[in-house]
């Protein structure tokens, strides 16, 4: 990978990131309402995969969707506006922090149901053999949706049926508050696909390079071969599970521990070693950013509410 990418690379990841700071303090100032989950330790997860993909391809996502977004290329100011809940939002304003959609960039969207579009997924990707396509699809959800159903009925489907499927639980070690080893069976995720008879691995989450490479070979499976592919990606979100959530079941300790894995803080420490970026650089592109997401937030701050006509537009019953 050239130079040039990995500072892209990174550059997502603190776009991501200053992003989520300052959703946060809106959430706190009342600004927005709702739900917000926050993808603040996750950030290598997003971009590493989106990186390995092309622009045709296609990404769905579930609630803590904000980081893939930004990663798809989705305007930082259209997704600000959709969290305020505002017309110009990048779904209208009408469906806030946990369904962020972007057709312009086959981004399918955010999912409030705990693996609720796993199943989607696996319909897209049967519509593209269907097509006779040579698309692929990133699934991403959390640890807790391994242990639902649809999961185990995508799989066996996927493998069936030869869909090109890439399934990418984000572990971060807590469904909610519960922890990974309290609430399933054989916590070794990554094992079950060989349930399903496809490939299965375990991938470095804090590490975006690993997931790059990782995500890369299962998209070159699943584009050549019809082959799905499960990967459990071991990463660590350092809020709690949403923004209501002060997240008392875990220690300091191991929060703290945690943050010496900081996915920005290594790649960083990484590029300027190896004489990629520079400090000069890296203040450049703080200040980018936080003009970025600044623009984000009066772009939010100016636009009209969703007219009341909308109310019964884009309802399927």
């Amino acid at each position: 990978m050239d130079s040039e990418k990995l500072i892209e690379m990174y550059r997502q990841m603190l776009l991501i990131r200053r992003f989520e700071e300052k959703a946060a303090e809106m959430y706190m100032m009342g600004k927005i309402g709702g739900f917000c989950h926050l993808y603040i330790g996750q950030e290598a997860v997003a971009v590493g995969a989106i990186a390995a993909i092309r622009k045709d391809d296609y990404v769905i996502a579930s609630y803590r969707e904000h980081g893939h977004a930004l990663a798809i290329g989705t305007e930082p100011r259209k997704i600000m506006a959709e969290l305020f809940g505002k017309a110009t939002g990048i779904s209208r304003g009408k469906g806030g922090s946990m369904h962020l959609f972007d057709a312009e960039r086959n981004f399918l969207g955010g999912h409030a149901i705990v693996g609720g579009h796993i199943p989607l997924a696996t319909g897209v990707g049967f519509a593209i053999n269907y097509e006779g396509k040579d698309q692929v699809v990133l699934c991403f959800f959390g640890d807790g949706a391994v242990n639902t159903g649809v999961f185990h009925e995508s799989l066996n489907l996927a493998s069936l049926w030869k869909l090109p499927v890439i399934y990418i639980c984000e572990n971060n070690f807590y469904g909610m508050g519960t922890a990974v080893t309290r609430a399933m069976a054989g916590p070794e995720m990554y094992l079950k696909a060989k349930a399903y008879d496809i490939p299965g691995e375990l991938v470095d989450g804090m590490n975006v390079l690993e997931v790059w490479e990782k995500v890369g070979k299962a998209v070159e499976r699943a584009r050549h071969e019809k082959i799905p592919t499960f990967l459990e990606v071991r990463t660590y979100r350092f809020r709690g599970h949403s923004m209501s959530d002060p997240a008392q079941y875990r220690t300091k300790e191991e929060v703290n521990e945690q943050r010496k894995r900081d996915p920005i803080v290594t790649f960083k420490q990484k590029l300027i070693a190896e004489g990629i970026l520079s400090e000069e650089k890296f203040e450049e592109m703080e200040k980018e950013i936080k003009a970025i997401v600044e623009e984000a937030v009066e772009f939010a701050e100016k636009s009209p509410e969703p007219p009341e006509e909308w109310l019964y537009e884009d309802v399927y019953a």
